[in-house]
């Protein structure tokens, strides 16, 4: 009489035994938290060495700072101070052995990327100041008019015999 109660009961049992047994069979034993607690999440403790044998991708302003001093001069108090250099240069894994693998993008879609005007402002992105790529100045790259280490500073005109 009651099995339109038992029957859905029996199957939801059913599902979480077998969610669990999967658990034991598909989880490693050395799975978990471990000794640190939270502080590093969940990871497996058999594979640490693997992890440390990884180089890093990424490093910091003040790894850039090192060689780059007069760039990060510039930088440091302008508007564009809180931006890691590697979001605009990309990862500085193999810099400076290949100093290739830093590029120097002068495209407008690399600036658009956080200029493009956005059409609200109740976050810190829409307060960016923000432009219309399609009508402000499209023939010509924004580097020509905007130095991108101190946008508030005009850009170093080249000599024309350089």
């Amino acid at each position: 009489m009651m099995s339109h109660v038992w029957r859905p009961l029996f199957v939801a049992a059913g599902v979480v035994v077998v969610i669990l047994v999967l658990r034991v069979i598909l989880v490693p034993n050395d799975f978990g938290i471990h000794e640190r607690g939270y502080m590093y999440g969940w990871h497996r403790k058999g594979n640490e060495a693997d992890w440390k044998n990884i180089s890093v991708k990424y490093r910091t302003t003040e790894y850039c700072r090192q060689c780059h001093r007069d760039k990060y001069e510039d930088i440091r108090n302008s508007p564009h101070g809180s931006i890691m250099c590697e979001n605009c240069h990309g990862p500085a894994m193999n810099h400076p052995q290949d100093p290739r693998s830093l590029e120097i993008n002068r495209s407008r879609a690399l600036c658009v990327r956080c200029h493009f005007k956005l059409p609200y402002s109740a976050s810190r992105r829409g307060s960016i100041k923000g432009i219309n790529p399609a009508t402000h100045h499209p023939e010509v790259e924004c580097v020509l008019c905007h130095y991108p280490h101190n946008p508030l500073r005009a850009p170093v005109k080249k000599e024309a015999n350089q």
